[in-house]
């Protein structure tokens, strides 16, 4: 022991003996818990906290407060929409297929002509000229084709050559333009 802190080393020694209590207290401690609320079933916790959840509480939301939440749901709501609707622009839409005819669709806003160019049509810009859908800068063309594997190109404003990203990707032409495959049938 220390000299100076006897008092604190005769707490520290008598902390350090174990406590023993009597037969009676563990009897009372054992029938508190047997007589006490059992364990809650789950189902019982669950409707609790679905009450709960169903009261109405008040919620006060100052003028700025509520300003900033109008424009988090606004901001979010904008973003959402881009999200579910990206915007494309330049990029060429998939050709759908509906037996042998193919529509072909392109978005380019900035376009004054687009036309679809192809094995089917000699590579001809002239052959299948595209129409602009109103306002949106969709441009689409539909056209019959045999049973067969054609490579197609879009020809925006006669220089600018755009492969289909969703149709499958192909190497470029041996000029170096690139290009993408659409299959009719089965070959």
């Amino acid at each position: 022991m220390t000299e100076g802190n006897g008092w604190l080393d005769r707490a520290i020694e008598a902390l350090k003996e174990p406590v023993q209590f009597g037969d009676a207290f563990d009897r009372h401690v054992m029938a508190e818990i047997e007589a006490g609320p059992g364990p809650r079933a789950w189902s019982s916790r669950f409707w609790t906290i679905l009450d709960w959840l169903r009261r109405g509480r008040p919620v006060s939301v100052s003028p700025l407060g509520g300003l900033a939440l109008a424009a988090g749901i606004a901001l979010v709501a904008l973003l959402g929409q881009d999200m579910l609707e990206p915007e494309v622009q330049g990029a060429p839409v998939a050709a759908t297929v509906d037996g042998s005819v193919v529509q072909f669709v392109i978005v380019e806003p900035a376009a004054t002509a687009v036309s679809l160019v192809g094995d089917f049509n000699d590579w001809s810009a002239a052959a299948n000229p595209m129409q602009r859908v109103e306002g949106n800068g969709v441009w689409s063309v539909t056209i019959p084709l045999t049973a067969g594997r054609y490579r197609y190109a879009f020809l925006v404003n006669g220089s600018i050559w755009l492969s289909d990203p969703s149709a499958p990707p192909t190497l470029d032409d041996e000029f170096g333009r690139p290009g993408s495959v659409v299959t009719i049938g089965e070959s």
